[in-house]
């Protein structure tokens, strides 16, 4: 069969007067409970790994009790001291806490900047304290629409995948399909 000049190929070609950004297209896509409930609950098995290995040496050293159970024990207020300076220091340094980085998830502020310390204490601090007193708002991240927990609504930030994108739905960038027609001439015969 041999090509004949005469034929026109009409293709649809995409014409955009301004082309879309990746960051006009794409978001990033935020975690959802199950994947922010593995990530906390490995920090957690962190933050006792550290108070084993450096708090309960010293305590029975210098034969200090480690049963005490009232909130204004020694044992108690060093744990939690620790529990929150784990959160802050490394959500402020990385983004993220170590559960977060198994998981591929971070911490960003919902308008983009960067984290500042006092987003930072009011996320770390002060929402995780709420989520701690009443446990079961731990649960309102499944139920957002941003997969927000309290901490991140009190700091307005989110929880997302490091290198996971969906399609953005805010993006109503129009293109235009318009046909072209393709000179094949300098195409090889068949």
């Amino acid at each position: 069969m041999t090509h004949n000049e005469n034929d026109e190929s009409i293709i649809p070609v995409r014409e955009n007067l301004t082309q879309p950004t990746e960051k006009d297209c794409y978001e990033e896509k935020t975690a959802g409970f199950w994947m922010r409930f593995w990530a906390f609950s490995f920090d957690t098995l962190i933050v006792s790994a550290i108070v084993g290995i450096l708090v309960n040496p010293i305590f029975h050293l210098f034969n200090w009790s480690l049963s005490e159970s009232n909130w204004y024990a020694p044992m108690t207020i060093i744990s939690g001291l620790i529990y929150y300076i784990y959160f802050v220091i490394t959500t402020k340094f990385w983004q993220q806490t170590l559960g977060k980085m198994i998981f591929g998830l971070k911490v960003k502020t919902v308008n983009g900047e960067k984290l500042d310390w006092m987003t930072l204490l009011f996320r770390e601090v002060i929402g995780r304290f709420i989520n701690n007193t009443i446990p079961i708002l731990y649960i309102l991240a499944a139920f957002m629409p941003k997969n927000q927990s309290i901490q991140d609504i009190v700091a307005d930030t989110v929880v997302v995948h490091e290198k996971i994108y969906k399609k953005s739905n805010n993006n109503k960038t129009t293109t235009h399909v318009e046909d072209v027609k393709i000179d094949d001439s300098t195409s090889p015969s068949v």
